[in-house]
């Protein structure tokens, strides 16, 4: 067998199968565009699925890639296990409707058989089929000639995602050897399909020939229509296989991690240390490569995956007795060492370091304490069970993801109250954050649209009318002979602009003399034709009438001002914020434009202004709106802005502005800036962490925005009983000057009421049990509650103090108890929780001081019983 670095391996996998006539498919970024039903790209395939669902016909039905893929629903097995990962790379080859099985199979035998590439010994390998495909069987024994005894004939060689193609798989199997077989089972661990390290899965080809429906048993599937081949190999595991490594991990993919965290601690990668080396040198992989495909860190969805992927290494990290922020410090580590086939992480560094070394110190702050919390709770508490509402406070106030709680309790030997926790979640169901499948299947082949090959020209960018002749009839991606009521129309040439890089798409109308139309949308068809979805008004549409289109310029206009005037404030970002700034997304439409971008911080108020000072003054300037037409790579070496793995076609447009902004776009632009009228910037926000969004207007949008500013500086004026706008200010500074005193007075008033009141409660204790015990009502803000109740408990010394307001039938218990009552198992967080469950309600708190919420007031004398039991009241 060869020895080869993990570059020379993925390079080998996609020169093979470029000899072999396959297009190499630059990788796509981790964060899908364009595919609302994934949260990350979890496979080689999943970049491809408008390919495998007909959404668009490729340029070559063969294609080879190398995908960059997230997946953690394994998370908890990730450097436990030798192969479990949460980043991975994926090397796929496949056919959209080209070869098929037999060439497929050839394919994986030959590249890892034959000196030429990965040079295998053929009796190491052992293959799986589907226990009824005896195509792929005959394949295997007649045309490459592997022995029977060493198929497995499997039930579950099956592959399938709900509904779409699906179809029987082919697996590969390298056999380690004895090292690998401490029970010395032999064969018996493949054939009987058990767990082990000796025979490693390397390919996986799945045959997708079927399509899978609702309610239709597997053996009924209809026949896909196109026959596709999907290929998966694990970068990872063949790495490991290459370079003899006990692991994945111990080769030249993870231990320059490793390596390099070794030096931030005295302990050494070896016996119980490992795991914790295994889990960070994933991890920090996943981190890297995610934000530097523009995720970011936040409560739900990618974001939320992202962050308890990071804490889970951060505390993994304390085991190995790190301090303080240490994560940051290995991203160039990952970024130098997959920069052969990745060199965009160079560039990322910095940008990405900010980022994680943010989200490490805001964790490093709530960890320390909620792991006091937790490990106080399991002291006090002697269950196998933790409680859902201990869980959903670390959750929720201490930042701890609930997997990485699952994981504390496991190894303490408890499970978790998921029940009371999910209870909790809806309690403060606000909180709560809904998330997408990682895995969706794919589209139903829309064969008609699919196999439509005629070409339609977009005239736009130069007519905005045009006339010509319908060339395809569609409804719902079918083909059909005439449109009576709406549908889908393809012409030979449209004025239409298509809704594509962020733009909206154009409306308008579509009539001759007998028929009128109206244009509702316009999309994007397979092979890139212009759908136009129509609503017939009157008529009837058949192929080969003729037409004129026309489309609404008014609205066309807005939207091309709008566009432009998004090239000039990425152009402005760049010189006011920095370089590090790249585009995350955009919206054009007639009413706004809305930009995101990367950023680690809120832009201030002086960048705001200078910000849109810079665009004003392009506009002002009247530059020319110049585009050309060029191959990518000139358009890249003219320093035209590119968007971050955006697939563009072998010729681009690249639209200029004087010399301030070069980007590539397909869009509608104006001829000169002066068009754009007036720029402002109406918003700036946050969507993620890193993640900043600008929204903005431009013409008379923009003039009214203005207009609407000076309307209510004026009714301000008014309502302040000031005779200029210029004093508002001068005004409200006074008046929150005035505001701040009057409170600070209020307050202390407060606070001697509030004494007065302790004095008078005091009067109410009831001794028992050796402690002085106050059980009343009081009328009190709800926020001065734990003051009173912590006064309370302060002046009986030894005592509980239970006290509630009821206000509109809603009860909130606060209870305080000193360190003596909590010695006698009374307890603030016991109390406020007993009464508030009793009343329909949910809370906790400290043992010495907590608080709780009750729904149901016609319980209260019951919850006040309970409470005087458990004080020992008679």
């Amino acid at each position: 067998m060869k020895k080869l670095t993990s570059d020379q391996i993925r390079k080998m996998f996609l020169d093979y199968f470029a000899e072999h006539g396959h297009m190499v498919e630059p990788g796509a970024s981790l964060v899908p565009h364009n595919d609302p039903t994934l949260l990350w790209i979890n496979s080689g395939v999943a970049a491809l699925k408008k390919y495998f669902d007909g959404t668009e016909k490729p340029k070559n039905k063969r294609i080879t890639n190398a995908q960059k893929s997230i997946r953690t629903n394994d998370i908890e097995n990730v450097g436990k296990t030798a192969r479990h990962h949460t980043f991975f790379e994926m090397l796929g080859n496949f056919s959209i409707g080209d070869y098929f099985k037999k060439e497929a199979i050839f394919y994986a035998w030959d590249f890892f058989t034959n000196e030429k590439w990965l040079g295998f010994d053929k009796d190491k390998l052992y293959v799986s089929i589907y226990i009824d495909d005896k195509e792929a069987y005959d394949i295997w024994v007649n045309d490459i000639g592997l022995n029977p005894s060493r198929i497995l004939k499997s039930k579950d060689n099956f592959w399938q995602i709900g509904v779409g193609p699906c179809g029987p798989n082919s697996e590969i199997f390298y056999d380690r050897g004895e090292k690998y077989d401490p029970k010395g089972l032999g064969e018996k661990l493949f054939f009987e399909e058990i767990e082990n390290d000796r025979y490693v899965e390397v390919w996986n080809v799945v045959f997708s020939q079927y399509n899978a429906e609702e309610g239709v048993d597997q053996k009924d599937y209809k026949e896909l229509p196109q026959k596709n081949i999907d290929t998966g190999m694990g970068l990872e595991r063949l790495v490991s296989i290459i370079q003899g490594g006990e692991t994945n991990f111990d080769t030249d993919l993870f231990l320059p991690i490793i390596r390099a965290t070794e030096k931030m601690t005295s302990k050494k990668y070896e016996g119980e240390n490992k795991m914790a080396y295994r889990v960070i040198a994933d991890h920090i992989r996943t981190v890297t490569f995610a934000l530097a495909d523009g995720a970011t860190f936040s409560n739900e969805g990618r974001g939320y995956i992202l962050r308890r992927v990071l804490r889970r290494a951060i505390r993994y990290g304390k085991q190995l007795d790190i301090k303080g922020a240490y994560m940051y410090k290995l991203v160039p580590v990952v970024a130098e060492n997959m920069r052969g086939y990745y060199p965009y992480l160079i560039e990322k560094i910095e940008y990405v370091q900010i980022l994680v070394k943010a989200e490490e110190e805001r964790f490093d702050t709530t960890l320390n304490e909620g792991e006091k919390i937790l490990q106080s709770y399991l002291e006090d508490n002697n269950l196998k069970v933790l409680d859902g509402e201990v869980v959903f406070k670390l959750y929720d106030t201490y930042g701890f993801p609930l997997e990485l709680t699952k994981e504390i309790a496991e190894e303490k030997g408890l499970t978790i109250d998921q029940e009371g926790f999910d209870r909790c979640m809806e309690y403060q169901r606000e909180r709560a954050r809904s998330a997408r499948s990682d895995d969706q299947s794919m589209s139903k082949q829309s064969v008609d649209l699919m196999n439509f090959t005629k070409e339609s020209e977009f005239v736009g960018y130069c007519h905005n009318e045009n006339t010509s002749k319908v060339i395809g009839l569609f409804k719902n991606g079918e083909r059909v002979d005439e449109l009576t009521d709406s549908g889908e129309i393809v012409f030979e040439k449209t004025c239409f602009y298509a809704e594509s890089g962020g733009q909206i798409y154009d409306t308008g109308i579509i009539f001759n003399d007998d028929t009128h139309l109206e244009v509702i949308k316009v999309s994007k068809a397979p092979l890139k034709q212009h759908l136009h979805t129509v609503k017939v008004k009157n008529g009837t549409v058949k192929v080969g009438d003729e037409f004129t289109l026309r489309i609404n310029l008014e609205d066309r206009n807005l939207i091309r001002a709008n566009h432009s005037s998004l090239h000039l404030l990425h152009a402005a970002l760049h010189k006011v914020v920095g370089a590090h700034v790249n585009q995350a997304g955009s919206y054009v439409c007639k009413d706004y434009g809305r930009f995101d971008f990367t950023h680690y911080e809120k832009l201030s108020d002086s960048q705001i202004k200078e910000i849109e000072r810079l665009v004003n003054e392009k506009i002002s300037n009247k530059l020319a709106v110049v585009t050309e037409l060029m191959t990518i790579e000139e358009a890249k070496k003219s320093g035209a802005v590119a968007l971050f793995d955006e697939k563009y076609e072998d010729e681009v447009r690249v639209v200029s502005m004087g010399e301030f902004s070069k980007e590539l776009c397909g869009g509608t632009h104006v001829s000169n800036t002066s068009e754009v009228g007036i720029f402002k910037i109406i918003s700036e926000e946050s969507i993620g962490s890193g993640i900043r969004r600008i929204t903005s207007k431009t013409n008379f949008k923009a003039y009214e925005e203005y207009l609407s500013l000076q309307q209510l500086l004026e009714s301000l004026a008014t309502d302040l009983k000031v005779n200029s706008i210029s004093k508002v200010s001068e005004k409200l500074q006074q008046l929150i000057k005035e505001n701040s005193d009057l409170n600070k007075t209020i307050n202390e008033l407060k606070d001697k009421l509030s004494a007065f009141a302790s004095e008078d409660l005091l009067k109410e204790a009831i001794e028992a049990d050796g402690l002085k015990i106050i059980i009343t009502k009081v009328d009190v803000d709800n926020g001065e509650l734990k003051t009173l109740a912590q006064t309370l408990v302060e002046k009986l010394k030894d005592g509980v103090a239970f006290i509630y307001t009821l206000n509109d039938e809603k009860l909130l218990f606060t209870a305080a108890c000193s360190q003596s009552a909590i010695a006698k198992g009374i307890r603030a967080s016991d109390l406020v929780k007993t009464a508030a469950v009793i009343c329909g309600g949910n809370g906790g708190g400290r043992p010495d001081l907590a608080s709780a919420g009750g729904k149901d007031a016609s319980k209260l004398e019951e919850a006040l019983n309970k409470i005087k039991e458990i004080c020992k009241i008679n």
